[in-house]
């Protein structure tokens, strides 16, 4: 019998909490996810992708609900988010199937949503994508770093 770890059942049922943690924190923390430098606490669990690839497109989808019930900025928004979820876990995956020692995590974290955000953010804000690019990435610092945390924490438990 394989071990519940690798159940579909245990996969499926992880993403969802996943899932539900990150729209609650972005629940929670709006006040500051959505003004000027979006320092979004949520997005530190894309770095969940690098133990955990199954939750790759959940976190992704997770970008999506938040951004559709919180963002206000619409489907484009929403489905840019969802691609930003995705690469950025996609990327912590490809870190540590590379070998990188978990610090790398945080460029990801950082970088990803940071730079690639402002690309439809600055066409419906009408604002510069430098000063976005910017901004984001000055607030994605925080959470690449609580990202390294939770999967270092997460490896000494698992």
């Amino acid at each position: 019998m394989p071990s519940q770890r690798k159940t579909w059942v245990y996969k499926l049922a992880l993403s969802g909490l996943v899932m539900a943690v990150y729209v609650v924190i972005m629940w929670l923390t709006q006040s500051f996810a959505f003004r000027e430098y979006q320092i979004r606490l949520a997005t530190s669990l894309y770095a969940l992708g690098a133990p955990f690839p199954f939750l790759i497109v959940p976190l992704g989808l997770a970008n999506l609900l938040s951004n559709l019930l919180l963002g206000g900025l619409g489907p484009l928004d929403a489905a840019g988010g969802f691609a930003a979820g995705v690469l950025t876990a996609a990327a912590a995956y490809g870190l540590r199937r590379l070998g990188r020692n978990d610090m790398w995590i945080a460029l990801p974290v950082i970088f990803i949503p940071g730079l690639l955000v402002p690309v439809w953010l600055s066409r419906l804000l009408g604002l510069p994508y430098t000063v976005l690019a910017v901004s984001l990435c000055a607030g994605q610092i925080i959470p690449g770093i609580l990202g390294v945390i939770l999967v270092k924490r997460l490896r000494k438990i698992v």
